[in-house]
């Protein structure tokens, strides 16, 4: 691995950016719209593969679902107009809409999308493994009475209600079926071509994606809401928050995502600028790989959980992106219960070691992706574990690298961050609290508990019977007793705090709102022209 300065590192791209103005920078144009972020962790941009935040973001205007989700987490129609609800499940009722290629949407695009997502078993297919559906009874759950009508019969296991949400998720996209058949290769469901193209209904269609440097999309003409107000979009990989600044501050991007705290605090009152705070219902995390020997005794993880500075790092580092939170459901939230009293308490938590058999403390690796605000969580966590007597060696790797190892369960800890997939406590506890096969052998990477080998049966037998539990308020109860199960046997995926998105958007962009879920939806987006 090479070493460098990084101070030296954000000097030469400041300098690169200073020195080239005249020429190479200008207002962008009134038809396009530039996003900076970190594009990191984006592997692929098949949606029935990649899950990561940012791919999602452009995922999300490649393609449709049957339904979406606003803002405020209400349910909207998409490629659905209508819908109607019975005790065995839902049926949809499809508007007329094209695909990109020209090709009508049809149910058969529904069945074959869903189906394929099964059949591919990547990650994606995680949210709907969970509450019953498979790769074997796919075809039978999901069928096409007719050219514009849908079923999707319940599983067993879900709710219509926590049914629609899952298919409202990116990973329920649509793709069109004859485009992507005719890039089948060994059975592979046409994902080698999809990684790196589209074939969706969305307002946009993908130019191009280079790894690592940007995404270019165009505006799709067969888009059944009319052509979006943007020709292109273009997205931006800028991991190096003060070259993201400055892009911004010149008028070089319109939108910045992957900004230090002390870089977003620049824009706090800025004229010619906007601060939008998105809550995600999701956290940072601390994964503990249960399955390494000190790790799977509850009594280490716990004094793993009071040997974290959590306030000094909510103030130091983490600003408006997140708030100290040690259970995994937002605590504005109904049923939220009160965070245990896990708090930077070194005498407590090397009694615990001690108890555990650890008296002379031991070693750890924490793998973390290279982006804010991971690596500075990580450092902060390596000095506070440090005073309870861990070591742990910080190993930096860019998206693929660190994801890839989180699924293999080849880490010690490991840094990853999560999101709600609908607004309530099942929707941001549901990946903490169920691993129904946690052997190696079910090889569920797409599991976040079995990424981190962590046992828990009867926390995910009590989460089933919650997702199951019609009565509002019996299904309330259950979300507190889940919350106090995952306290009390000292968990393996230790959430930190809640997590935000900020996001700093020039006056020039109209109706640009963030979405929770990273679900960001650009084809109403408008921009002033430039002065």
């Amino acid at each position: 691995m090479k070493h460098f300065s990084r101070r030296l590192f954000v000097g030469v791209a400041l300098s690169v950016l200073t020195l080239g103005a005249p020429t190479l920078h200008a207002a962008t144009p009134d038809n396009q719209l530039v996003i900076a972020t970190s594009l990191a962790q984006v592997l692929s941009l098949d949606p029935h593969q990649a899950t990561e935040g940012k791919a999602v973001e452009v995922m999300s205007n490649l393609y449709d679902r049957l339904v979406a989700t606003d803002a405020t987490g209400k349910i909207l129609p998409q490629l659905a107009e209508t819908w109607d609800i019975d005790d065995k499940g839902i049926t949809f009722h499809l508007r007329d809409a094209e695909f990109a290629s020209g090709n009508k949407v049809t149910s058969a695009d529904v069945v074959y999308s869903l189906t394929r997502l099964m059949k591919l078993d990547q990650a994606a297919a995680g949210n709907l493994k969970r509450v019953g559906y498979s790769a074997d009874n796919i075809e039978t759950l999901v069928t096409a009475p007719d050219e514009k009508t849908v079923r999707v019969d319940l599983s067993g296991e879900v709710t219509s209600e926590l049914l629609l949400y899952r298919l409202a998720m990116c990973i329920a996209s649509v793709v069109d079926s004859e485009e992507v058949k005719t890039h089948a290769v060994d059975n592979d469901y046409g994902n080698a071509w999809l990684r790196t193209n589209s074939a969706g209904s969305g307002p946009f269609t993908l130019n191009r994606w280079t790894p690592n440097e940007m995404v270019i999309l165009d505006a799709n003409k067969n888009y059944v809401a009319g052509e979006p107000k943007m020709r292109r979009v273009i997205v931006r990989h800028v991991p190096e928050s003060q070259v993201e600044r400055l892009m911004l501050e010149r008028g070089d991007v319109d939108i910045a995502s992957a900004l230090t705290a002390s870089d977003l605090g620049t824009f706090n009152d800025k004229k010619g600028f906007g601060i939008q705070r998105i809550p995600t219902g999701g956290f940072y995390v601390l994964a503990m790989n249960a399955g390494k020997k000190e790790l799977s005794d509850p009594k280490v993880r716990e004094a793993i959980a009071y040997g974290i500075d959590y306030k000094g790092m909510e103030k130091a580092i983490m600003g408006p992106y997140g708030r100290v939170r040690t259970v995994p459901v937002p605590e504005n939230y109904d049923y939220a219960i009160a965070s245990p009293d896990w708090q930077l308490n070194v005498e407590k938590a090397k009694a615990l070691l001690a108890e555990a058999g650890y008296k002379d403390g031991f070693s750890l690796t924490l793998k973390t992706i290279a982006q804010t605000p991971r690596i500075d969580l990580a450092t902060a966590i390596q000095a506070s574990l440090a005073q309870i007597g861990i070591k742990v060696e910080i190993r930096q790797g860019n998206g693929s690298e660190i994801i890839a190892a989180h699924r293999a369960r080849d880490f010690d800890l490991l840094m990853p961050q999560t999101g709600a997939y609908m607004p309530n406590a099942l929707g941001a506890m549901e990946q903490f609290s169920s691993n129904p096969d946690n052997s190696l052998e079910a090889n569920n990477a797409g599991n976040f508990v079995w990424r981190s080998a962590w046992d828990i049966p009867e926390l995910t037998a009590l989460t089933a019977k919650a997702a199951m539990e019609p009565d509002s308020k019996k299904r309330g109860a259950l979300y507190v007793e889940m919350q106090e199960m995952f306290v009390a046997q000292k968990p393996a995926v230790l959430p930190l705090f809640e997590r935000f998105e900020p996001i700093v958007v020039s006056d020039r962009v109209k109706d640009y709102v963030g979405h929770p879920s990273l679900a960001t939806r650009l084809e109403g987006v408008t921009k002033t022209a430039a002065e």
